[in-house]
């Protein structure tokens, strides 16, 4: 469970603008100090997001599988629609000590990633296989990995597979999901 949780948002993550904004960081200041904040503010999400599907696990399993289709299906349909643009400019603190680096990386991922594309999908995955513990671990472990490819070593990445490649298998992975949890309803 924990290895397909991984998988999903994993290539989801690395499309979303803040792989490349955690990119920005980490060109300008200490990695150490940009992951620790980012990935801090990832766990919370994931917390968040785990919690939130695990109170779905309490409705008739039908309906959450329903839900669950036509949350990844409109999941897919974001990705396959979405255009990837430059970030903004992102502001550099006077200060580079660890507190205001990680905080800056923190802050950021924490507004950004609210409603995000893989905080709604964790919560999905939850919900569906209610393992929020599997669910959990997966999911953080690739945020932290799509984190740290983009502090560390995102440009190579990005110039060597094109981002609308990425896109297009992390949208054809949450159609899948979706059309599978549909298909479980209806045969239930």
């Amino acid at each position: 469970m924990t290895a397909l949780v991984f998988g999903v948002v994993f290539l989801a993550e690395l499309p979303d603008k803040t792989a490349l904004a955690g990119l920005v960081l980490g060109t300008r200041y200490r990695a150490s100090y940009v992951f620790a904040g980012v990935a801090a503010a990832f766990a919370l999400h994931v917390t968040l997001a785990v919690a939130a599907g695990s109170v779905l696990t309490l409705l008739p399993q039908q309906a959450v599988q329903v839900v669950t289709g036509v949350l990844f299906l409109g999941g897919a349909a974001v990705l396959l629609r979405s255009k990837h643009e430059d970030d903004e400019e992102i502001r550099k603190p006077k200060d580079q000590s660890f507190w205001k680096v990680s905080g800056a990386g923190f802050m950021l991922i924490l507004v950004a990633e609210f409603g995000d594309l893989t905080q709604i999908m964790t919560a999905n995955l939850a919900a569906r296989y209610d393992d929020p513990l599997s669910v959990g671990l997966g999911a953080v472990l690739a945020l932290w990995s799509v984190a740290g490819l983009g502090i560390v070593g995102g440009k190579a990445l990005m110039k060597r597979v094109p981002l609308k490649l990425i896109t297009r298998i992390a949208a054809t992975l949450m159609l899948g999901l979706g059309v599978w949890s549909l298909w479980e309803a209806a045969t239930a």
